[in-house]
């Protein structure tokens, strides 16, 4: 067997240890180096410090929620571009979109599998590192997306963007004038992972809208279907 080459750094935050123990396994299996905190204090320490590429976090912490971390790291200049996989309850819907509200990338849903959480692991990744085929300036009014350097701008200052977040606005703005359906966005943005629903979309977009401030108006909904970005010519 072939030894994996060393690849992303990992947190995983959660207070039980035989989660940690068990997704700390599987994914040091996939040859990525994994850390871990067990409280939300410890776990933002350790993000700061270390910058890794994704937070596996789990919302329901002792002491510092998981949304308040969350919260914490989109606030902070230094971990905002943090890749973010939520572990939430099974049937806590509201804490799946309130974390998707706060800037999660993604979630998974309490028991889960390992094998499936490494496979979100590795699409989240995936689209945070993914190349782009043109390093142009992709520029729609008070819009510029700098593909190559995943940076975006809104009227001339710098807008800090999910790898998830970024992937959704590049696609739409590739696709600008083209009505783009909510089954085809989590295919093509999210690879169509079983147990994630449209309304992950919908956090996203209306995130996305209120990040981009002046430049939010340029994703229009489409009733019934899904998401346009504006092109130039409209009004």
């Amino acid at each position: 067997m072939t030894e994996a080459k060393p690849r992303e750094r990992i947190l995983v935050v959660d207070d039980e240890p035989d989660i940690v123990a068990l997704v700390v396994y599987h994914l040091a299996k996939e040859g990525y180096r994994v850390s871990s905190a067990s409280n939300g204090s410890e776990a933002l320490a350790t993000a700061r410090r270390d910058r890794p590429a994704l937070i596996v976090l789990d919302l329901m912490l002792p002491g510092l929620s998981g949304f308040e971390v969350l919260e914490q790291l989109r606030a902070d200049d230094s971990t905002a571009g943090i890749a973010v996989l939520m572990l939430t309850a099974r049937k806590e819907e509201h804490d799946r979109i309130e974390g998707l509200s706060l800037g999660a990338d993604d979630y998974l849903t309490k028991p889960f599998s390992p094998q499936e959480l490494v496979l979100r692991v590795r699409a989240i990744l995936r689209r945070s590192a993914a190349a782009p085929t043109a390093g142009e300036l992709l520029t729609i009014g008070a819009l510029s997306i700098d593909r190559a350097a995943h940076q975006v701008r809104v009227q001339g200052h710098d807008i800090d963007l999910t790898p998830t977040e970024f992937k959704l606005l590049l696609l739409l703005a590739e696709r600008r004038g083209r009505v783009q359906g909510r089954a085809q966005l989590l295919e093509s943005v999210w690879d169509a992972a079983p147990d994630i629903q449209t309304r992950t979309v919908d956090m996203h977009v209306q995130r996305l809208r209120t990040k981009l401030e002046a430049a939010g108006d340029l994703i229009e909904t489409v009733r019934g279907f899904g998401y346009r970005l504006k092109a130039p010519r409209d009004k």
